[in-house]
């Protein structure tokens, strides 16, 4: 038990990883009018969209079940 108390953890990484902050920062800082949301490529674009359009779906259903709700219901 003392051993591995004593023993030293390594934060070496089996491989280095290259280090692409430097590309990054070129590319978001980059004046081309592009929305920095945007700025990543098509993935950024397709999350975008996707996050869009389930906003929309979402919306447009709770209008729905509040006008629904707000129905009274017929009586037989």
């Amino acid at each position: 038990l003392r051993q591995i108390s004593q023993r030293t953890i390594s934060t070496a990484s089996r491989r280095q990883l290259e280090n692409r902050v430097p590309e990054k920062q070129k590319l978001f800082q980059e004046d081309n009018g592009i929305p920095v949301h945007l700025k990543g490529g098509v993935m950024d674009a397709l999350l975008y969209r996707v996050t869009m359009g389930l906003s929309v779906f979402g919306t447009a259903y709770v209008v729905y079940e509040l006008l629904v709700a707000s129905m009274p219901k017929k009586q037989k």
